[in-house]
């Protein structure tokens, strides 16, 4: 637990939530201001702040839980589907990795990724991203 983190805080039971999921490694609730009703946050219970921050051997089983929280949303929900995401510092309201796991229904008021989408320049432009992100994979 790190001191001063509300996601710690709850997950200590000093500010109460309404779990969903809580394991020994992977806790889910939901969001207190949610985007539809069923948004629910999953995080793992100790503290890790970014995706990077996360050990390698504790992805892939984090991700199941994700994985297995979608699911349950989406049918307790009875959407037609789901919007999943994790902000890493930039707008990452609480220091600590968490996955929004929200239900989706068509026409439901979303729009893409909730900012402007932009266009790159050319071709060649898009190309030399790519590569740069390519060069830079670990």
């Amino acid at each position: 637990m790190t001191a001063g983190c509300k996601f710690c805080q709850i997950i200590a039971g000093e500010i109460p939530a309404h779990f969903v999921l809580d394991t020994d490694d992977v806790v889910a609730f939901l969001d207190h201001r949610p985007l539809f009703p069923g948004h629910t946050l999953v995080l793992p219970r100790d503290h890790v702040e970014t995706l990077a921050d996360l050990p390698e051997d504790r992805v892939g089983p984090f991700f199941r839980q994700v994985q297995r929280v979608e699911a349950a949303v989406r049918t307790a929900m009875e959407a037609q589907g789901s919007f999943v995401a994790e902000n890493n510092v930039v707008s990452q309201s609480v220091a600590h990795l968490h996955v929004h796991v929200v239900p989706r229904r068509r026409k439901d008021g979303l729009r893409g990724f909730f900012w402007p989408r932009t266009k790159y320049a050319s071709d060649a432009q898009a190309a030399a991203v790519a590569a740069g992100i390519r060069e830079r994979l670990v």
